[in-house]
């Protein structure tokens, strides 16, 4: 692989294994609308840049519609299977049918397992009961050896509550947007004292379509002092916090700038200073309709 003098660091999970703390995500840009079929020889070349560059941790989601590309991506990387991260998630529409779902998305990712499945998103029901029947499915999942480790996505502390009282296992991880202007610390603060790990969508919100903002300025001096971009500021804030970064771009240069976020670190002070920021400004760019507008939970 390339970059061969960055290595990304990890993070131990609470079921012993480790993720790599910077992702490379296919959801956004690549994101396939209407059940589009037709395979993107873009995101193909895209993922193939990401790992030739040196991300190992690759996440996708069966709503995406995006593991045959990221399939053939790895296949064609000649990179070992075990030296690679693979997320992928479950969909509400397939919620039911857990076992069965994972099967499939196996079956586009070419794969015999994936290192991290995921619930996509606790909004299939408002029932404790089944939230925690699903959760019970996703145990089942990892028992059966499809997949390492097993976490959720965009769920908040009463879901987490609820699967909890009755989980042999706990997850991993929970994927949330995460961004200066979408800290979550009750959230996170949770998840602190479950053991549960944070990975964060989005967390380049504040550089563009949350622009312009409080962060804006006092970010700009950092750039500065580090010689990185804003990017590579808002990413490191993550790593520096213990949040796992995903990220997206078609871009191989802007990738491989990306990854300079983990050849320097913030100061406490910077760090604080950059959530005090934040903390001013309240926005998020996904789910919007499933959130409270002053819920930053």
């Amino acid at each position: 692989m390339a970059n061969l003098n960055v290595t990304i660091p990890k993070l131990k999970l609470n079921d012993g294994k480790s993720m790599p703390m910077l992702g490379y995500g296919t959801g956004t840009a690549w994101y396939k609308k209407d059940n589009d079929s037709k395979t993107d020889q873009a995101a193909i070349d895209a993922v193939k840049s990401a790992i030739k560059l040196g991300y190992t941790h690759l996440d996708c989601a069966e709503s995406y519609g995006t593991e045959t590309e990221l399939g053939t991506a790895i296949k064609e990387s000649g990179v070992p299977r075990e030296e690679l991260f693979v997320t992928t998630k479950v969909s509400k529409d397939n919620i039911n049918d857990i076992a069965g779902a994972i099967q499939r998305s196996l079956e586009k990712l070419q794969l015999d397992y994936v290192d991290l499945y995921l619930i996509h998103q606790p909004w299939f029901t408002v029932s404790e009961a089944e939230l925690q029947k699903a959760w019970a499915d996703m145990e089942a999942v990892q028992a059966s050896g499809l997949a390492k480790s097993i976490g959720v996505s965009n769920y908040l502390p009463s879901h987490l509550t609820a699967i909890l009282k009755t989980a042999k296992v706990k997850p991993v991880c929970n994927q949330i947007e995460f961004h200066p202007y979408l800290q979550h610390p009750e959230l996170l603060e949770f998840h602190k004292q479950n053991g549960i790990a944070t990975t964060g969508y989005a967390p380049l919100t504040a550089a563009t379509k949350a622009k312009p903002g409080p962060v804006d300025d006092y970010v700009g001096r950092l750039t500065k002092k580090y010689a990185v971009s804003e990017n590579e500021i808002y990413l490191r804030w993550c790593i520096d916090q213990d949040i796992v970064p995903v990220t997206t771009s078609a871009k191989e240069q802007r990738l491989s700038d990306y990854l300079r976020a983990v050849t320097f670190k913030l100061t406490p002070r910077e760090i604080k200073e950059i959530n005090e920021l934040g903390s001013q400004k309240h926005f998020r760019g996904f789910w919007s309709k499933r959130f409270k507008e002053d819920d930053r939970s």
